[in-house]
């Protein structure tokens, strides 16, 4: 499959050190090259952004003047990790591309399209404004991927991605990839997509052979952040933790400072830079764990993560995978632990069931996590 792609994608796959593709690349790559529209479902860190990747600068003529892809993703974050990919790979192929992002300045993205991108790197909502605008020309635009494409077919981006895609050439390729495809995921798909071959790749050996342990610790709601402080305050650990609400991710952050703790934060409502600067310190390790909300932490590839914790509880298991998936990549093995109610707890053992893994119970015994029988044994 890799040898049916142009000389600078071999040279820099050499480059990579990968040693050979993962299933969804396998798979998918070859369906894009030959022009199929596609839906394709694979879990985190199975290699899907390179599975899209590839073939998309396989295709992009790079002597033509125009605009010939577009990459949508929900999240800022997302955006720029995989426009960072796409400066990596397109090495050495004079391909050009940009980013276009909501919250940055809008002056200074309308420079970089005079420098006529071959491909855009977006989110949604500020894409559509300059179309609408007409500073960035969709028809001659072929192929249009939506990356964590269940994120972009919620009611808040539907019509935005659905306009966006109508404005693009009629023989135009769509593909869309995302970790869990629901039905009516599914079906929206469907809808913007042509005749579609549906992809779906169970779990990848090449890319997830770390073990991953399921723990939880009960607690009432109030008291979560006691837990949270000890998990912080455990040695050598990269965790992300899980917040639903953005005001209760300030007010965590506040008292952990108050205590001179290792924490970062990451919630949409924070500016491009700030967000930025605290992915920075958590990925050199700066800071022992980045407390996020879903939305912010959708699809980000940071390396070498832990723990996982759901402070509050998922509120289903596709977000229960989503979040867990973030440890235990490429090979390394990882802790997802859950901080439950009584009620919640019940939950918790209903998804773990179905996912086919046994969670269990621990306690924090003298600062450290143990079995609950630990204690009563000394």
């Amino acid at each position: 499959m890799l040898n049916t792609l142009s000389p600078f994608l071999q040279e820099n796959w050499e480059k990579s050190g990968f040693q050979q593709p993962t299933s969804i690349q396998d798979t998918a790559i070859p369906l894009i090259l030959e022009g199929k529209d596609l839906i394709a479902e694979s879990p985190t860190g199975t290699g899907k952004t390179l599975a899209y990747l590839l073939p998309l600068l396989n295709k992009v003529e790079p002597n033509s003047q125009s605009l010939q892809a577009v990459v949508l993703a929900s999240s800022q974050e997302l955006v720029m990790q995989v426009y960072q990919e796409f400066q990596k790979w397109s090495e050495g192929s004079g391909i050009r591309g940009t980013s276009i992002i909501g919250g940055a300045n809008v002056k200074r993205q309308l420079e970089k399209l005079k420098k006529r991108p071959h491909v855009i790197f977006a989110t949604p909502g500020r894409l559509f404004e300059l179309i609408k605008q007409k500073k960035v020309k969709m028809h001659e635009v072929k192929l249009v991927v939506l990356d964590e494409g269940d994120q972009l077919l919620i009611p808040e981006h539907l019509n935005t991605v659905q306009n966006i895609v109508k404005s693009t050439m009629g023989d135009r390729q769509v593909i869309l990839f995302s970790a869990t495809m629901k039905a009516g995921t599914e079906k929206l798909a469907k809808e913007i997509t042509k005749e579609p071959e549906i992809l779906r790749i169970e779990k990848d050996e090449l890319a997830s052979s770390g073990e991953v342990e399921h723990i939880y610790f009960t607690a009432e709601p109030r008291d979560k952040i006691k837990l949270l402080e000890k998990i912080v305050r455990l040695d050598n650990i990269k965790a992300l933790a899980f917040i639903n609400d953005i005001g209760e991710i300030q007010i965590f952050k506040e008292k952990f400072n108050f205590k001179e703790l290792s924490t970062g934060i990451l919630h949409s409502d924070m500016k491009k830079l700030e967000r930025q600067a605290e992915l920075k310190a958590f990925r050199d390790g700066k800071t022992k764990m980045l407390i996020a909300t879903d939305v912010a932490a959708r699809g980000l590839d940071i390396q070498g993560v832990t723990h996982v914790v759901h402070v509050d509880f998922p509120r289903d298991i596709a977000q229960y995978v989503h979040r867990a998936g973030r440890t235990g990549r490429m090979g390394a093995n990882g802790t997802v632990i859950s901080l439950v109610t009584e009620r919640e707890e019940r939950e918790l053992k209903r998804y773990c069931q179905e996912l086919n893994v046994t969670p269990s119970k621990r306690i924090f015994f003298k600062g450290q996590i143990a079995e609950p029988e630990q204690k009563v044994r000394r």
